[in-house]
């Protein structure tokens, strides 16, 4: 389902006003109360489900599903370290979602709803909490999710948002980190080093004449399209949100191995290639990009025997991977360029 370029109209429950004004967001400093900014702006998020409760509970119900695992993950992100500091509230939604929806596509879970907590800076209007709340409608429908509850305050700091995602997984078929075995294949999807160098030229220091690499940064597509690929195929998995190498890494440590990563076969955007080409030393630069972050591709194993099928299947579903390393005995991370071993001493992003 493609997004709207405009909301419907939304009612509160007595069918009053609009959730959009005919002349656009509100401009006053916020809403009359906090059950008055539930009923306007979160109530139509729910987008009718009965597991909600019409956002009148401080509680949801949820149905069970027989035969399914419930897969649930939580994401924050604080404005100046997760988003840009500035940056468009439609926009810091919809990365909040596309975010976790990335650990869900890792899991190869369905997506089913979210919880939602959001720490608002003192003086935010009216029309910065209907601009978050257009952008989280508008994904909401793209990835057909639904807001099942959550909490607000407001808070003397920076803006801080977090969501908690539930998905469905047939039993036992969740795909986890741990699971690869010796000789399996490392394999990433998409392309890498996009959401690094998005925030690179964001800052004025990487050519973007299209916006491509931003546009990767500010709002990452989640590969939830290979859900069935990964669950036919892959061993174990990871989101790269925290970089490539960084991630393999996860996946290698829950299992019990190490992995070799070679540079050379990184799957690269035509920007990335187009950086790559004027930078002085190309391994330096491909290790870069491969702990940079923020690329939300799923890394996987998959048995060396099952890897064109699992190739066939993912481009079939719209998303290439290609193979890029192996899973050995051992432990830790190997980053091999041109054959030589060239490991960084930090693979990607560090929380604090």
């Amino acid at each position: 389902m493609a997004p709207s370029t405009r909301l419907p109209a939304m009612h509160e429950a007595d069918g009053e006003d609009d959730w959009f004004a005919d002349d656009g967001p509100s401009e006053q400093t916020a809403p009359a109360n906090e059950f008055d900014h539930i009923a306007r702006l979160l109530r139509p998020l729910t987008r009718g489900d009965p597991a909600a409760l019409d956002l009148l509970d401080d509680a949801a119900v949820l149905p069970s599903r027989p035969g399914h695992d419930l897969v649930i993950t939580k994401d924050a992100m604080v404005a100046g370290v997760h988003f840009l500091t500035g940056e468009a509230l439609d926009v810091v939604a919809r990365r909040l979602l596309r975010t976790n929806l990335s650990d869900l596509a890792a899991k190869a879970a369905e997506p089913y709803g979210y919880f939602l907590a959001v720490g608002w800076p003192s003086g935010t209007t009216v029309a910065d909490r209907e601009l978050f709340a257009y952008g989280l409608a508008e994904d909401g429908a793209l990835y057909d999710v639904s807001l099942l509850g959550g909490d607000t305050v407001t808070t003397s700091g920076p803006l801080v948002v977090s969501a908690t995602f539930l998905g469905w997984a047939p039993s036992g078929d969740a795909v986890l980190r741990r699971g690869a075995r010796v000789g399996d294949r490392l394999m990433v999807s998409g392309t890498i080093g996009d959401g690094w160098l998005g925030l690179l030229a964001h800052w004025g220091e990487v050519e973007d004449p299209g916006g491509g690499l931003a546009r990767r940064y500010r709002m990452p597509p989640p590969r939830l399209s290979i859900r069935d690929a990964l669950r036919a195929y892959a061993r174990a998995a990871a989101d790269v949100s925290d970089g490539l190498l960084a991630d393999a890494g996860h996946v290698a440590k829950a299992s019990g191995l190490r992995v070799n990563v070679d540079l050379d076969r990184l799957p690269l955007s035509p920007g990335a290639r187009h950086w790559l080409s004027a930078q002085p030393e190309a391994g330096e630069a491909r290790m870069s990009l491969a702990s940079g972050g923020d690329d939300y591709e799923i890394v996987c194993a998959v048995d060396p025997g099952d890897v064109a099928a699992f190739q066939a299947a993912a481009m079939a579903s719209g998303v290439p991977v290609r193979d890029i390393g192996e899973f050995v005995e051992g432990e830790g991370v190997c980053a091999l360029f041109k054959g030589k071993d060239i490991t960084p001493e930090q693979l990607g992003w560090l929380h604090g």
